[in-house]
């Protein structure tokens, strides 16, 4: 085991910043990790290392089903397969980040440190998802690799599963406990073979440290060069072996709280003096084939149909616009523009909807927050216990708290608004205009200043109970791992969103009239269920107007998740070949997914919540629901069940001097869901040591699946009137009310995954070099995806996908038509890519003492091709494409010199230069081909990538304490801007952040 004093816990103390993802003792004289994957392996003791030098690279410290530190044989536990033997080479890329290079990072969430290697593409933090009121992912850490999307890749903690922390079944890696994390394993490959549905793009698998012993922490602050996200971090770990080193308990406890950064109100200025926003938008001239591009990128772009406190949009009154005070003035229109005064509130001299410069007061993406505030509470627990040598029964459980918050958009921005000019609220030099010009109402545009920014407030809590066994026994002459577990895990989700608009109260409230001297609201019904008339121009509503149309409980939404599993695994040799042992695994599981949603009366429509007192019936607003102006949360509810057996063999085929040593690989898996039928896994793959010293062959294809989440299957319902919907049957527009629900018809994607590679270490002619190359290729076919109401009947009507037509009825003598939308499996996707990892450790460079290491991660995405299925459409190639997640090209490199004494860390972070799209084509005004649907011309198709530097430091105060500090973003890089305001899936949109603490071991 572990104790106090070995490598594996100096790790933590001295070799704190010993190179992001990487373990520095890999780097040693025979880097045990190269000999499969070009990946990093956990610093060990001498004699462990000299015992995994056979290792693939994602292995643990805790070698055997039962688990080395028991006292068992030290097989190797390897996370792209279920084999446990030792020896065993999987031919799955795979990349490993020790608890040295987590501290490395000194990161406050383990989350960001995984998030950036480069093989993760499109994972979700707190920097993504904070301009979304309902989408229920705000501050939900979840990662995504291959870029194919966090649903497709699996999160496992110590090799089993998670309870989802969203209906979409992925968890929140904030939720996990994080100091007792000893290593991350990440699979760059499918393994729903070896692992079950979800696992095209790969796994993610946190191993915590079961056999700690002492007590360890970690104390951390941090803030941002504008001096906000305040961050403080408290972590404490304690294990203790008891009865002869027989019962072991380990715990852990955590808080960390980031204040997050929210917008700064309306306008362009950002929060703390950022000043890169410049209200960038991809503008549509609607105009295909006068020479000139279609679409022209400009910075300072400005609606002109509403402005901070209202704007009077056409007609003869138009260009009036109004202060705070509520008083008339003449609005700047950029661009030299000058209102039409017509009804359809042309602006000459500007582009459709917008005009460039000129009053910008009233943008509101300024508003936005730039990340969210997070607060984590977690405590984890362990008991195990040794009932024989080499197996152990334990229990652990996990229970944490995760908050967030987010401001989405500044305001509530309501462009297309009708007044009567008989208002009282009216200025009286507006009516005069008003009764000059002959008319009795007018169009007007406010961004709702007055109303304050809507806040998203999220509340994860996860209760995460295990009770298993694992060890080893001896059957038939030959040894066999086993590892049985039952997980219970249970995720209540609590979204509040506040400061919310109920749409139809404020277009009651806005219309006013006086009535006995007083203003009231016009309408009569209204006004008898508490109508208050809402001064609409300037920023000076009543307190009264603003408590109607903002009621005090605002959009809700309540989830419960559970998840049961059960599942069995053996590993073992039975018996030997020419070339060596053959090794087996084999098991089965079964799993049940359930989610309950429930959702404010508002919302989800009073028929639907009828004893929720908070929401009085009011005959102003849609009995049905979606009241809100956002977050119009449904309630719903959905179940399924899974029962899976798998098997995996490997067969050593050669083991020479003249030829190398090779093996073969290969699993099948029988998955039996009870909302889709069966469905199979496959993959086969093999690794040879070739002759030529320090060189490994790999390459393996598969079959991989994801069945539907609960979501897809089960979405909760939503109900939406479309009064003028075409009819292609009888060629005529009709009402037609559209049900979004779940298709419980849905069946799983399948993928196919082709990964090929080299791999150079271990070389007696080239020591401490590393370097490794892999191909990947995947296939995703019946990809589940969502169509709108149109789609789904057109789609019918030309006879292109059946399976719609039974989702609709146009002509219902029975009712009223409707359409149900739904998801359907019709897309598909294909990416391919290389990955590079090398790295290089020099002992005593150039005569001084200690060590220095280079190491370098690098993904390159070829292509990534998405075909919507649709008919009129092309594929959709989104490689490249800098305001998605997927660029050309993306790396990490890292640099450490350290002693025992101190150590100095550089990392870089790149990713290449990108696209708007690729389906733009690029051209100068005169020059431009006709436009088309699937190939519009475009003045500007550029994205610049970007560079950043952090740098590090630890300091051993004594050999129990570390003082360290951290520097992300160096240099204070600002990101590029985008039409959509900014992507923080790849730019650092905080700036320069500084971080330093104190770790202590006894």
């Amino acid at each position: 085991m572990r104790k106090k004093g070995s490598a594996g816990s100096d790790a933590y103390i001295r070799h704190g910043v010993a190179g992001m993802a990487i373990a520095i003792a890999c780097m040693a004289a025979a880097p045990a990790w190269a000999q499969d994957t070009g990946s990093a392996q956990p610093e060990v003791s001498q004699p462990q290392a000299a015992e995994q030098d056979d290792a693939q690279a994602a292995l643990t410290s805790t070698p055997a089903a039962g688990e080395a530190e028991s006292g068992a044989a030290q097989d190797i536990v390897v996370t792209g397969s279920r084999i446990t033997t030792s020896g065993f080479n999987a031919p799955t890329p795979t990349t490993m980040i020790d608890a040295g290079a987590i501290a490395a990072n000194a990161q406050p969430n383990v989350f960001t440190t995984i998030a950036q290697l480069p093989s993760l593409q499109g994972s979700t933090g707190t920097s993504t998802g904070t301009f979304s009121t309902s989408s229920g992912q705000q501050g939900l850490s979840s990662f995504s690799l291959r870029g194919v999307g966090a649903i497709r890749t699996l999160t496992l903690l110590d090799g089993q599963r998670v309870v989802g922390a969203n209906v979409t079944g992925v968890p929140d890696i904030s939720l996990f406990p994080q100091l007792l994390i000893k290593r991350v394993d990440v699979v760059n490959g499918g393994a729903s073979a070896s692992y079950g549905s979800d696992a095209v793009g790969g796994v993610v698998n946190f191993i915590t440290d079961t056999r700690f012993e002492g007590f360890k922490g970690n104390v951390q602050g941090g803030i941002t060069t504008y001096g906000d996200n305040e961050q403080g971090l408290i972590q404490l770990a304690a294990g203790k072996s008891f009865l002869g080193d027989r019962l072991h308990v380990v715990a852990s406890g955590e808080f960390a709280k980031e204040a997050g950064v929210s917008g700064d109100g309306f306008g362009t200025d950002l929060a703390g003096g950022r000043d890169w926003f410049r209200q960038s938008t991809l503008i549509n001239r609607n105009v295909f084939n006068d020479g000139s591009p279609q679409y022209v990128y400009l910075d300072y772009a400005q609606p002109y149909n509403y402005t901070k406190y209202g704007l009077i949009t056409a007609g003869p009154l138009q260009g009036i616009a109004f202060d705070q005070s509520g008083s008339p003035f003449e609005f700047q229109y950029g661009s030299n523009g000058v209102p039409g005064r017509d009804a359809a509130g042309t602006v000459a001299g500007c582009y459709p909807g917008f005009c460039i410069g000129g009053d910008l007061s009233g943008n509101v993406d300024a508003g936005r927050s730039l990340q969210s505030g997070i607060q984590r509470l977690g405590g984890y627990g362990r008991v195990g216990f040794d009932f024989s040598p080499n197996n152990e029964i334990y229990v652990s459980a996990n229970i944490a708290q995760v908050k967030t918050n987010n401001v989405p958009v500044a305001g509530a921005n309501r462009p297309n608004l009708t007044i009567e000019c008989a208002n009282p609220f009216v200025p009286v030099s507006i009516r005069s205009a008003c009764a000059a010009a002959g008319i009795t109402n007018f169009q007007f545009g406010t961004s709702n200043a007055a109303v304050g920014d809507a806040k998203v407030h999220t509340d994860r809590r996860q209760y995460r109970f295990v009770v298993g066994a694992k060890g080893r026994q001896s059957v038939l002459g030959s040894d066999w791992s086993y590892d049985a577990y039952y997980e219970h895990g249970r995720n209540y989700t609590d979204i509040d969103v506040s400061n919310v608009l109920l749409s139809r109260r404020f277009n009651q409230a806005i219309n006013a009239t006086t009535l006995n001297g007083a203003i009231v609201c016009a309408d009569p019904i209204a006004r008898a269920n508490g109508c208050q008339p809402f001064n609409v121009f300037g920023g000076n509503p009543s307190q009264a107007a603003l408590d109607y149309v903002l009621p005090e409980n605002g959009p809700f939404q309540r989830t419960r998740q559970t998840q049961d599993v059960v599942s069995l695994n053996f590993s073992g040799s039975p018996f030997s070949l020419w070339a060596g042992p053959v090794s087996f695994a084999f098991g089965g599981e079964y799993r049940h997914e359930f989610y309950k949603v429930r959702a404010d009366a508002y919302g989800a429509g009073i028929e639907n919540t009828p004893n929720d007192a908070a929401y009085p019936v009011d005959p102003v607003l849609l009995p049905g629901g979606n009241n809100w102006y956002a977050g119009n949360y449904k309630n719903g509810k959905g179940a399924y069940s899974v029962k899976e057996a798998f098997v995996e063999v490997d067969v050593p085929i050669l083991d020479s001097e003249t030829l190398g040593r090779a093996n073969i690989n290969g699993a099948g898996r029988v998955t039996d869901y009870s909302t889709s039928g069966t469905v199979w896994a496959w993959k086969l793959g093999g690794t040879w040591d070739l002759p030529v010293d320090g060189f490994r062959l790999r390459g393996v294809t598969s079959r991989d699946v994801r069945a539907p989440n609960l979501s897809e299957l089960f979405a909760a319902p939503v109900t939406t009137t479309l009064p003028n919907f075409f009819d292609p049957f009888n060629n005529q527009n009709v009402l037609v009310i559209q049900n979004t629900i779940g298709n419980t018809n849905l069946t799983p994607e399948i993928a196919r995954n082709t990964t090929a590679g080299i791999a150079f270490a271990n070389s007696s002619w080239l020591p401490g070099l590393s370097v490794s190359v892999d191909y990947y290729h995947i296939k995703i076919t019946d990809v589940i995806s969502s169509l709108g109401a149109q789609d789904i009947v057109n789609l019918c009507f030309l006879g292109v996908r059946p399976e719609t037509c039974g989702v609709f009825d146009l002509n219902n003598p029975n009712g009223p038509n409707y359409v149900n939308v739904q998801a359907f499996n019709l897309a598909s996707i294909v990416t391919e890519g290389v990955d590079i990892e090398a790295s290089y450790r020099w002992q005593q460079p150039l005569g001084l003492p200690g060590s220095f290491t280079a190491r370098v991660l690098a993904t390159n995405i070829r292509k990534f091709v998405t075909d919507t299925g649709l008919p009129n459409t092309i594929p959709n190639d989104s490689a490249g494409v800098n305001i998605g997640s997927t660029p050309d090209w993306k790396w990490l490199a890292q640099q450490t010199y350290e002693t025992d004494r101190f150590s100095i860390l550089l990392q870089e972070r790149w990713f290449s230069d990108g696209v708007l799209g690729n389906q733009y084509i690029a051209c100068t005004p005169g020059s431009c081909p006709t436009s088309t649907n699937n190939r519009p011309t475009i003045d500007k198709n550029f994205v610049p990538g970007s560079f950043y530097m952090d740098v590090g430091g630890t300091y051993n105060v004594t050999d129990a304490v570390t003082a360290y500090f951290k520097v992300d973003n160096l240099f204070n890089k600002d990101p590029e801007p985008s039409p959509y305001f900014v992507n923080p899936a790849l730019y650092d949109v905080l700036g320069r952040t500084f971080r330093a603490g104190v770790r202590f071991q006894f």
